[in-house]
């Protein structure tokens, strides 16, 4: 992936929630590549490392990791505390850890539903508020980007966990925007649309859902995790420093459709 430059990522400490696989890995990698003190956790001990070894490969600094259920909020935000000690404020956050996981509301109870909010929502005002408490401690701005998803926005049938969860981000971004505003604390969305991932490989994709997801969409290709790692990248940079409160779509046109399914 060939990424612009931004100097003011350099030696800025980012953490990454869910960066062991997926879309999050990709982030990794991306502000590993612009000489940022990259730090993320995941679930996947072996992901973790096995990325670790392919950033460090392509000459880029090595990123710390720690293994973290972001649903434990007490262990999240201990993890949080350290890394702020060891290598200073955590200027850039990016929520990113979630799970798209299928369910029918006939399958749906009361704990899968508390499942869903804690995996996909509920750990990014956590880790917003301990990385905000230092960022206005020691009087610097950052930028922190939730992690959202046009899911809700098409009315996927399937996911009214996830999407509900998605649907909060919206609000709980906005509002954040504004509390944290005065420190000079932006606090964006990032919206993808289908992604490409391994887990979508594995469980989901083929050749005729390809082709659905192409004819509607308005660019005719599939989107990978590179394609949300590039505008993330400026969200966390000064290059989009008026921007705050927002949802960024990046989705080739697919939620210009309405279309369930």
């Amino acid at each position: 992936m060939s990424l612009t430059l931004y100097p003011s990522l350099h030696n800025k400490v980012v953490f990454i929630s869910g960066g062991s696989s997926g879309i999050g890995a990709e982030l990794v990698k991306a502000f590993a590549a612009q000489g940022a003190q990259v730090t993320f956790c995941g679930t996947q001990q072996g992901g973790g490392a096995a990325l670790i070894e392919q950033i460090t490969a392509a000459g880029h600094p090595a990123p710390y990791y720690e293994a973290c259920d972001v649903r434990d909020i007490s262990a999240l935000q201990s993890l949080l505390e350290r890394i702020q000690t060891r290598f200073g404020p955590i200027q850039v956050l990016v929520n990113n850890a979630g799970r798209d996981d299928r369910h029918s509301l006939d399958e749906l109870t009361p704990d899968y539903w508390d499942n869903c909010l804690n995996l996909n929502l509920r750990h990014h005002v956590f880790a917003t508020q301990t990385v905000a408490r230092c960022l206005r401690a020691k009087g610097l701005g950052g930028s922190i980007i939730n992690m959202g998803s046009i899911s809700w926005m098409r009315g996927r049938p399937n996911l009214i966990g996830y999407t509900s969860a998605k649907a909060a981000i919206s609000g709980m971004t906005r509002s954040l925007a504004r509390e944290l505003g005065d420190a000079g604390i932006r606090v964006n969305a990032l919206v993808p649309g289908a992604i490409v991932t391994a887990r979508q490989n594995e469980l989901w994709r083929n050749a005729e859902e390809d082709q659905k997801f192409i004819e509607f969409q308005c660019l005719k290709f599939r989107l990978d995790s590179s394609h949300v790692a590039r505008p993330t990248l400026f969200l966390a940079s000064d290059e989009s420093s008026g921007i705050t409160g927002q949802n960024l779509i990046v989705d080739a046109g697919l939620a210009q459709v309405s279309v369930a399914g």
